[in-house]
């Protein structure tokens, strides 16, 4: 299971006030917390107003990337700034996110502009499975139907599946009482066609509006782990849930004599 750590985002309170005071001690300490905890990636984003993004960008990577050795994901609605960091990024890592949804005022969508860059590399990339004609889908036609454009697409730039992490935009289940049920139907038959394509999902979103949260959590991790998923933007801090993951794992004989599980215990990462 890929960790794609996500403590370092300006929507977060005491993260945009850490950006507002340049508090470069409180970054580096959620950098270090999250690679301790097994973060295979570090999500930056910055979550700013658009006029001081890149600048904050920039900052916040210079000092991940000073603090920690894991490999940064940038994090950006905007596919030009991601471009305009990218060449400061040290090593490749994962870009969140591409999308089919045409760029305002132009003819290119977010692939046009960030698949040339990825070409020839080993930077990874989270693709969403939206486009400007159906918005956000919630069935599972459209949303595989999405998948495989933007699977051809990278294909054209020399960009494989494995690279590509399809996020289907999990639903909020109080509002949807299928949305597990739609995010695994969608896995599988992407899955059937593409076999070493990988998922993740936002982990939090299944439970948005519900009481309890970290219950509809950790019990859609658990399934969505079973059912396929490869990776998940979450907290690696959060015991429960990475309890979650390594027990998973044990469990479907994917950690061979459950050493993974017992480090974990050890290093109280669970």
């Amino acid at each position: 299971m890929i960790i794609i750590g996500e403590k370092i985002n300006g929507a977060i309170p005491v993260v945009k006030e850490a950006i507002k005071n340049k508090d470069e001690a409180f970054i580096r300490e959620r950098a270090i917390k999250q690679a301790e905890a097994g973060a295979d990636f570090i999500d930056v984003c910055a979550s700013t107003a658009p006029e001081v993004e890149v600048e904050t960008l920039k900052w916040l990577i210079d000092i991940v990337q000073d603090a920690v050795d894991v490999p940064i994901c940038i994090d950006s609605p905007n596919p030009y700034f991601i471009k305009e960091v990218m060449p400061m990024v040290n090593k490749p890592g994962l870009i969140n996110s591409v999308n089919l949804e045409r760029i305002e005022g132009t003819d290119l969508d977010k692939c046009d502009v960030l698949f040339p860059l990825i070409e020839g590399t080993e930077w990874e990339v989270i693709a969403l499975t939206c486009d400007s004609e159906n918005g956000t889908p919630r069935d599972v036609e459209t949303r595989v139907v999405i998948s495989k454009k933007i699977i051809d697409k990278a294909a054209t730039f020399g960009i494989t599946p494995e690279k590509i992490h399809i996020d289907p935009l999990v639903m909020a289940l109080s509002t949807d009482n299928n949305s597990l049920l739609n995010f695994v139907e969608s896995m599988r038959q992407v899955k059937a066609i593409y076999p070493t394509v990988k998922f993740t999902s936002g982990l939090s979103n299944i439970s948005f509006g519900m009481p309890k949260r970290k219950i509809i959590n950790q019990n859609f991790m658990t399934l969505a782990i079973y059912e396929g998923m490869d990776s998940a933007i979450m907290d690696p801090l959060n015991k429960e849930i990475m309890g979650s993951i390594f027990a998973t794992e044990a469990l479907l004989g994917r950690d061979k004599h459950t050493r993974k599980y017992n480090t974990a215990v050890r290093k109280d990462r669970i």
